[in-house]
């Protein structure tokens, strides 16, 4: 009887010690789980910085390739970004070109042009012509008949500058800039300050924060216009008070071939005159002939075209006044500065040559010849000189 109490006393402590032995290998392959993940883990982070440490070797070493090759291009980049700039220009003809036929074309591969079509368009270009008319002010009626005199102001700078006031001021500011490229203007309270023997002394000097190339700047209203030097085609709007950069823009088609064959630091040429900013420039589309550009200088925006049949060769300089262009043309070792072509762009005069237009008492070439609308006079650069020419105007 008592070995039979005792065995049934046995049978819970033999379950309980066989129970705690199998949570405990339960434990222990739990254990062993966790700490072979937690090698694979080491071993997947120790891969993960090793790839790091691989991956920072080969940044550093492509950074100084790259480094060392942009190194290189630096000299040659105003070349690199005149030849892009080119050609984006030819992308931006050509995409002009292709949304035109993609217009004008549709699924028919030829399709005839219906007489409604044509009379359409011809009122469409008369309401054009009718716009412009208002825009440009058809009431500007003079036309250059003479340059009657001349005034030598200054002989100072090199062979190539500019000078000039601003017409949209009424202030008598000179502003004087040297050279084909700088990024200096000169301020003069006053023609008569500018032609003191000290000049220089007393001017004030605003540097620009981009310089600019060629000879075709304008000051207008407040405002430097010029081409940006290195650029195939951008006209920087430069703030003279604030002495910073209000706006640019790229002029279409311009930029590959000087405006004037005698000027050839001249890319383009800008202009003011009764109606506003004009550019002036010449395209290889157009045989080397000069293109006149309408632009809104408060906006920067082009507001118009025209092709002229006034060509570059042998031309210096050229100038708009009262809505018309006049260039001007010399010998290539220099003598008389003659107007030969001019063209207006409401058709109130058709181009014609004229030789009788002669500039009076020099020999020598001009670098710059810029209308001011304010006084009617010509302010012209001329082998290091300053020069004021008086004109003779009469109705068109």
């Amino acid at each position: 009887m008592v070995i039979l109490q005792v065995h049934f006393l046995l049978i819970p402590l033999l379950m309980s010690i066989m129970g705690a032995a199998q949570y405990m290998m339960q434990d222990a392959a739990l254990l062993s789980y966790i700490d072979q993940r937690f090698l694979s883990l080491e071993k997947r982070l120790e891969k993960c910085n090793q790839d790091m440490l691989e991956y920072v070797d080969e940044f550093r070493d492509f950074s100084k390739t790259v480094l060392s090759r942009l190194a290189g291009l630096n000299t040659d980049k105003a070349e690199v970004k005149s030849e892009v700039e080119s050609l984006l220009t030819r992308i931006e003809h050509a995409q002009r070109d292709i949304d035109y036929f993609g217009s004008v074309t549709d699924s028919n591969a030829c399709v005839e042009v219906h007489e409604d079509l044509v009379k359409q368009q011809l009122l469409e270009e008369a309401e054009e012509k009718k716009r412009l008319k208002l825009t440009l002010n058809a009431s500007c009626d003079h036309m250059l008949a003479g340059v009657r005199s001349l005034k030598m102001v200054k002989k100072t700078g090199g062979k190539h500058g500019s000078w000039m006031k601003d017409p949209g001021k009424k202030h008598a500011k000179i502003y004087l800039l040297s050279g084909s490229v700088n990024n200096v203007i000169l301020e003069f309270a006053s023609i008569m300050t500018f032609m003191e023997n000290n000049q220089t002394l007393k001017a004030r000097r605003v540097p620009l924060p981009l310089p600019w190339e060629g000879t075709g700047h304008v000051i207008y209203q407040g405002f430097l216009f010029y081409h940006r030097h290195g650029s195939l085609n951008e006209i920087i709007k430069f703030n003279i008070l604030r002495r910073s950069v209000a706006d640019q823009m790229l002029l279409p088609g311009a930029g590959r071939i000087p405006a004037y064959q005698l000027s050839p630091q001249t890319k383009i040429d800008l202009a003011v005159d009764e109606q506003g900013l004009w550019a002036l420039h010449a395209e290889p589309e157009t045989g080397g002939n000069i293109v006149i550009t309408k632009i809104n200088h408060v906006t920067m925006a082009v507001e118009h075209s025209w092709d002229t049949p006034c060509s570059s060769k042998d031309a210096e300089a050229a100038f708009m006044a009262c809505n018309t262009l006049y260039v001007v043309y010399n010998s290539p070792s220099g003598g008389t500065s003659r107007i030969q072509c001019v063209y207006d762009v409401l058709g109130a005069l058709n181009a014609y040559m004229n030789p009788g237009l002669h500039f009076p008492k020099r020999q020598g070439s001009h670098s710059t010849v810029h209308y001011n609308p304010k006084e009617k006079q010509l302010f012209a650069w001329g082998d290091g000189s300053q020069i004021i020419y008086k004109l003779h105007t009469e109705k068109k």
